[in-house]
């Protein structure tokens, strides 16, 4: 502990709170996600700590399970998206030639698309649901990741000890598993966490659209969406989502860089 940064320090205990809620959220909130305990935009009561929300849910609950419901869907969808994308990217470059030219094309031509227009224009002639969300989001976002695992494979692939694994006739496996990955995962960790962060903002845009997480279910987009209309009258239902939103966003940022300081000297090397 004395060698970690009181900035990674914060950002572990941040994201460390916000992910056991999101685990023990139905043992934390004090209602039902969408259960009608009272008025519509009550103020603050010892009952109701946040008030209630646009149609008289506690608000709480409503942060609790739309948190559990955020953090999850952009941890299926970042793990879906480094998973495909490094692989794919790693096998790009293990190849080269036409195989490479080929998918970095493809790729290419993906990531010319602004990625929210390409969600919207997929996710309006498909049923909305969670795994449909966390599927289109982690396979849009693999081109990111492609791009970034292909370009550090490229630098490893030349190393001497690739050339010696590829001369003791391994395959194509063996190298992107045991030469490759070990090498490439300092910057893949921290763009790990960038891309955490993008999922998370990504859902909430898109529940706010109206094309994310379907009520009655909660996420914080949605929780901003039912609300917004409040802050007119004065009323911060809709704002407590968005610096739920911030705050986490601020300390998973602040654990990948000290993560990336960690694992990578200045040179570039693994330390």
């Amino acid at each position: 502990m004395k060698n970690i940064p009181i900035s990674a320090m914060i950002g572990l205990l941040f994201t460390a709170l916000y992910f056991l809620m999101a685990i023990f959220a139905p043992l934390l909130a004090p209602y039902g996600m969408a259960e009608i305990v009272g008025d519509v935009w009550e103020p603050r009561t010892a009952e109701h700590l946040l008030g209630t929300d646009n149609i008289g849910r506690d608000l709480l609950s409503r942060m609790i399970y739309g948190g559990r419901t955020t953090i999850f869907i952009a941890t299926a969808a970042t793990i879906l998206s480094f998973t495909t994308g490094s692989i794919l990217g790693f096998f790009a470059a293990v190849s080269g030639g036409w195989v490479d030219q080929v998918m970095s094309r493809l790729v290419d031509l993906v990531m010319s698309i602004p990625t929210l227009i390409f969600a919207l224009v997929v996710l309006s002639v498909m049923p909305v649901t969670v795994p449909v969300l966390i599927v289109v989001m982690g396979l849009l976002d693999s081109t990111r990741v492609y791009r970034l695992a292909r370009a550090v494979a490229v630098d490893i692939e030349v190393m001497d000890y690739v050339e010696a694994a590829r001369l003791r006739g391994e395959k194509t496996a063996w190298i992107i598993f045991r030469e490759i990955l070990p090498n490439a995962l300092s910057p893949l960790v921290a763009e790990m966490g960038l891309r955490f962060i993008f999922m998370v903002l990504f859902v909430s845009t898109l529940s706010f659209l109206g094309l994310g997480v379907q009520p009655p279910e909660a996420d914080w987009g949605g929780i901003v969406k039912e609300n917004k209309e409040g802050i007119v009258y004065g009323i911060p239902a809709a704002l407590l989502p968005a610096i739920a939103i911030a705050t986490l966003s601020i300390s998973v940022n602040l654990v990948a860089d000290w993560v990336l300081n960690r694992t990578t000297s200045l040179k570039g090397g693994r330390g």
